[in-house]
């Protein structure tokens, strides 16, 4: 038999656990988070749209604003990047190049489970003047844009990766 004390101990402890299951919760469907990765796969796409459209304008500032402050850009035939402020100066004498002209567009959006990073790679095409010849010249290849969703909820480029599919060459007329 348990003595008086070590019974109200035990009587306690089950007390204390019992209201102690009670107060924790288990994730239901009704608290769970919602799916949002289909609108944020639309959120990306629309966003490299616009990014498209920042770098016809031709203004550094513009076309940096979709990097993250820390992000790294690792593009063919250009030193590494690493800071919102290196690729903004970086980009100036590209987009200060009469010939210069950047479309991209991705083949493929994915979203992680958790909803905060996500990855977008896809095909480019990019003129400019070769500096030797000052012929217009262009490039193909394919990239890969990592994403960190931000605070505010937007999504920020945090490394812009590109590999060329096609050197650079003469362009000939409609090309």
């Amino acid at each position: 038999m348990l003595r008086p004390r070590t019974a109200l101990f035990l009587v306690a402890g089950v007390l204390f656990a019992v209201l102690q299951s009670g107060c924790m919760r288990t994730p239901s469907a009704a608290t769970a988070m919602p799916d949002t990765r289909a609108l944020d796969e639309k959120a990306i796409r629309d966003s490299e749209a616009a990014w498209v459209k920042a770098f016809a304008t031709k203004e550094p500032e513009k076309a940096a604003a979709f990097y993250a402050d820390d992000a790294a850009s690792m593009l063919p035939d250009t030193p590494l990047m690493t800071s919102r402020k290196a690729i903004v100066a970086g980009m100036k004498p590209e987009l200060g190049d009469p010939n210069f002209s950047l479309v991209f567009a991705p083949t493929k959006v994915e979203i992680s489970k958790s909803r905060d990073i996500a990855y977008s790679q896809g095909t480019f095409k990019y003129t400019t003047t070769d500096p030797k010849t000052k012929k217009r010249v262009g490039q193909a290849g394919n990239y890969v844009e990592v994403y960190k969703k931000q605070a505010d909820g937007t999504w920020k480029v945090e490394a812009d990766i590109a590999t060329e599919e096609t050197p650079l060459h003469v362009l000939r007329r409609g090309e």
